[in-house]
C-alpha cells in the first residue's frame, strides 16, 4: 500500500449486514417451533411470546445507542485522497467472517428452547435484526440530510467516522445496493 493509505468500510452496510443475519438465523430458527407440539407451554404461548419478544426487541435495538450515529456523524471529519474505499459486498463478507461463531451460536440457542418455548427465541433474534435493519434506514436518513456517506475503519476504531461524497462507494445510502 502506499504511505498513508488505509480501508474505509460502510457504516451503514455493515448496520444493515448484522440485521440481515440476525433476521435469518431468527426466521430459520423459529420454524421448527411452528411443528412442536409436545411442548410444556403450547404451541400459541410460544408464538404469542415471541411476538411480543420480536416488538421488544425490535424497538430495543432501534432506541439503544441509536442516536450515537447522529453524534458520530457530527463529529465526523472528510477522508483523506489515500482511503480505499471497500466494495459493500467485502464489508458485509468481513463482517460476517468475524462473527460466524457468534451467529451459529445464537440460531443453536434459539433453535433449541423450540422444545421450551416454541417459537420464541427466533422471533426475538428476527426482531434484533429487525431493528438493527431499521437503524440502518435512520443511518440512511443522517447521510442524506448531511449529503455525505459515512464510513469507518474496519481496522481502527470504530467511534471515528469520516465522510466522503453521496456518489462514493458502491452502495447507496442505507447501505443497500445502488440503483442504475
Amino acid at each position: 500500500m502506499v504511505r498513508g493509505a488505509y480501508t474505509l468500510a460502510r457504516v451503514a452496510v455493515t448496520v444493515r449486514a448484522a440485521g440481515t443475519w440476525l433476521w435469518w438465523a431468527g426466521v430459520v430458527a423459529a420454524l421448527p417451533g411452528t411443528a412442536v407440539t409436545f411442548s410444556p407451554t403450547g404451541r400459541r404461548i410460544g408464538v404469542l411470546a415471541g411476538a411480543a419478544l420480536f416488538l421488544l426487541a425490535a424497538v430495543v435495538v432501534l432506541l439503544v445507542r441509536g442516536r450515537r450515529h447522529g453524534e458520530r456523524a457530527n463529529a465526523a471529519s472528510r477522508a483523506a485522497k489515500t482511503a480505499f474505499l471497500q466494495d459493500r459486498r467485502v464489508t458485509a463478507r468481513a463482517w460476517i467472517r468475524r462473527r460466524r461463531w457468534w451467529l451459529l451460536a445464537a440460531f443453536l440457542v434459539a433453535a433449541a428452547t423450540n422444545l421450551v418455548l416454541p417459537c420464541a427465541a427466533g422471533m426475538l433474534l428476527g426482531g434484533a435484526g429487525a431493528g438493527l435493519w431499521l437503524r440502518s434506514r435512520r443511518v440512511a436518513r443522517i447521510e442524506r440530510s448531511r449529503e455525505a456517506l459515512l464510513w469507518v475503519r474496519p481496522d481502527g476504531a470504530p467511534g471515528l467516522y469520516q465522510l466522503t461524497g453521496i456518489a462514493a462507494g458502491d452502495a447507496a445510502p442505507g447501505g443497500g445496493p445502488r440503483r442504475g
